[in-house]
């Protein structure tokens, strides 16, 4: 029986990019696409004249309202608490109704992500997650980056956005051996505009979001981070099992003024789940081209910064927390647990309620899911 894939998008655009993957028949075997919006008509009726035939709903703030008033009744505003409004986090909505769906995997895929050539979106996603052959990877310094799996015009030493700056994690002479297995993560690479942080972009001088270097290849089709093996994950080429839903949150953001750290600290806490468990995650195809809009720098450090502070203080305690759990939910839960035990090696107080907030809404996550499962 041919698998369930779901595929969710948050956009307030058009949706060309998911034509150009319909248009090259990439998007057979999707039942269904989410596109988590903000409710404009106009926008919607373009792509769904583009998008015939296929089975597309779109979810607003009326939409999602709705949603979870069906769900939770009197306790909706608790559980619609988790969807931030106009963020790219929003997609955690898309993974909620999946979820209760019932679908075996989801795609997520940015709205300014194309197809490329060599590639098929869903077919190349669900080989990844299934058995397959590739290597298992481990670097001396903990982390795998993974603008390292690109080829890069010009060749140029970078990290991708997400990736700690302590000099420890930025340790390369990687150790590969043969592997085959299954994942519960895969994520696609891309061609085109590399997922660099801001910093990075104004240090190579792009002030309009873009840096001036393009990833014109892939070097590995799949590798698989051994445990104790972290990496940046970027989620606008992204698959995944419904299994890891409950521990896959996507972190609620533009708040306090933090932004742009939802997928990659969803990513530190899967794979520190998944180490636990004994699941893999893994990295390779398919590529998709990455066609990033023009957006001001200034505004992404911002979003950025404090975010970068905790980051490399946040990884670290998740790497350490104990989890004795071997299902999802309540790995999860005691990952909440262990963050907030440790919440005081977070020397800024808005640093503080900032992480206060994340676990509070980790653990409405888990019962939300609960409720609907």
């Amino acid at each position: 029986m041919a698998p369930r894939v779901w595929l969710v998008t948050a956009s307030i655009y058009v949706l060309e990019n998911i034509w150009g993957f319909y248009a090259r028949g990439d998007l057979d075997g999707v039942e269904k696409i989410i596109v988590v919006d903000e409710g404009d008509e106009i926008t919607r009726r373009k792509s769904l004249e583009m998008l015939k035939g296929l089975d597309i709903e779109f979810h607003g703030p009326r939409e999602r309202e709705g949603f979870f008033r069906s769900r939770y009744g009197s306790s909706h505003e608790r559980y619609l608490s988790l969807v931030p409004e106009r963020s790219h986090a929003e997609t955690s909505y898309g993974f909620m109704l999946a979820y209760e769906a019932g679908a075996d995997y989801v795609i997520e895929i940015d709205d300014d992500v194309y197809p490329e050539n060599g590639y098929s979106l869903v077919r190349d996603h669900i080989a990844s997650l299934n058995p397959s052959p590739g290597k298992y990877v481990e670097s001396p310094g903990r982390w795998i980056n993974t603008v390292d799996l690109l080829i890069l015009d010009p060749q140029i030493d970078l990290y991708p956005r997400g990736h700690p700056y302590d000099p420890s994690t930025r340790v390369r002479n990687y150790r590969y051996r043969d592997a085959e297995g299954s994942c519960v993560l895969n994520m696609g690479l891309w061609t085109g505009h590399p997922d660099l942080d801001a910093l990075t972009i104004l240090y190579l001088g792009g002030i309009d979001g873009r840096a001036p270097v393009s990833s014109i290849g892939v070097r590995e089709k799949r590798v698989i981070p051994e445990a104790g093996n972290y990496f940046s994950v970027c989620s606008m080429n992204t698959s995944f099992s419904n299994k890891i839903i409950p521990a896959f949150y996507q972190l609620y953001m533009r708040y306090m003024g933090i932004d742009r750290f939802d997928d990659i600290w969803s990513g530190i806490f899967v794979k520190r789940i998944a180490d636990r468990v004994g699941d893999k995650l893994c990295i390779g195809s398919p590529a998709a081209r990455h066609m990033k809009r023009p957006r001001s720098t200034w505004k992404d450090l911002r979003a950025e910064l404090e975010g970068m502070i905790i980051n490399e203080i946040l990884w670290k305690i998740v790497d350490q927390v104990d989890i004795y759990s071997k299902n999802y939910a309540d790995a999860y839960l005691e990952l909440a647990d262990g963050i907030e035990k440790r919440i005081g090696e977070f020397r800024d107080d808005n640093h503080r309620k900032f992480i206060e907030t994340q676990v509070s809404k980790m653990r409405i996550w888990v019962e939300a899911l609960d409720k609907i499962g």
